[in-house]
């Protein structure tokens, strides 16, 4: 399966400079949050394939007019052509307001809530989040301080990939697009990246 991961920002090639056929390599496309609901449209509308998402920090407007035509993962093991994706959305909270931020308790209480799916499914091939994991990916900075309950989850299920944003690979040159924890292949989808799965 050829998947484009896409977050935070829009990539050009797809968008201001598209052109009929660009989108068709792709079985899937997966966003990690923080685009324009108007960008992740035009995707599914040009692609032959589903578009999963989770949101951003900056996608309030979500919770009221998400967008169309996609489907949301966020909360939920959604299957697809054999493959479980797990979808976690939101940052670490770094100011009062802010739908989908979450302090280190709320989204380990996020995840509590997910066991009984993610036992059905008998755990989870893809892990997509906006944040990344504590230490793998994120900053030291509040605003882009990762999760510890994603490492948790990353060493209980040992999942295939983890798929996240939030960390723009612009903010300095130690932000990289792949890594390795365990088991787990990381990608930074900022822009964009594809890969096989």
């Amino acid at each position: 399966m050829k998947i484009l991961a896409i977050a935070d920002e829009e990539a050009r090639c797809y968008y201001t400079y598209y052109k009929p056929g660009m989108l068709d390599e792709f079985d899937l496309i997966i966003a990690c949050g923080d685009l324009h609901k108007s960008y992740l449209e035009f995707l599914v509308t040009m692609a032959h394939c589903p578009l999963l998402y989770v949101p951003g920090n900056h996608d309030d407007s979500y919770e009221k007019n998400p967008p169309e035509g996609c489907i949301c993962i966020d909360g939920k093991v959604f299957e697809y052509k054999g493959v479980r994706f797990l979808g976690l959305g939101g940052s670490y909270r770094y100011r009062p307001n802010g739908v989908f931020m979450y302090t280190e308790h709320e989204m380990k209480m996020r995840i509590a809530k997910l066991w009984l799916q993610i036992t059905k499914h008998k755990g989870f091939d893809v892990l997509v989040t906006h944040a990344p994991a504590y230490g793998h990916g994120d900053m030291d900075t509040t605003a882009h301080r990762g999760f510890k309950c994603f490492v948790d989850l990353i060493e209980k299920y040992k999942p295939k990939y983890m798929i996240h944003g939030h960390v723009h690979k612009n903010y300095g040159m130690n932000v990289k697009a792949v890594s390795k924890y365990e088991e787990t292949i990381v990608i930074n989808a900022y822009e964009y990246y594809k890969f096989d799965y």
